[in-house]
């Protein structure tokens, strides 16, 4: 559940099929994140085996996962908010 609070594991759908019907292909299922990447991933060995042995590179690299998160996830709100495309079958 905390992969998906924080965003770690968006829900999501695509189905192209959906423009031949006028209907948004990409639908984002999860809401926004409503706790930090470190929340999740502090609760994972792989993560906090990195926390434990180089705590100061864990911090950075933390910084620029959620700042990556926070990007993609931007990215699929914007998805998610267009308008189908008009259907063009490829000939």
């Amino acid at each position: 559940v905390k992969a998906v609070d924080s965003g770690y594991w968006p829900l999501l759908r695509y189905n192209p099929e959906m423009r031949k019907e006028g209907k948004k292909p990409f639908i984002l299922d999860s809401t926004r994140p409503t706790i930090k990447l470190e929340e999740f991933a502090y609760n994972e060995q792989r993560y906090l085996v990195l926390k434990k042995n180089n705590p100061e590179e864990a911090a950075r690299l933390m910084e620029l996962a959620q700042e990556s998160l926070d990007l993609r996830w931007h990215t699929y709100e914007h998805m998610a908010e267009q308008e189908p495309a008009e259907f063009q079958p490829v000939r």
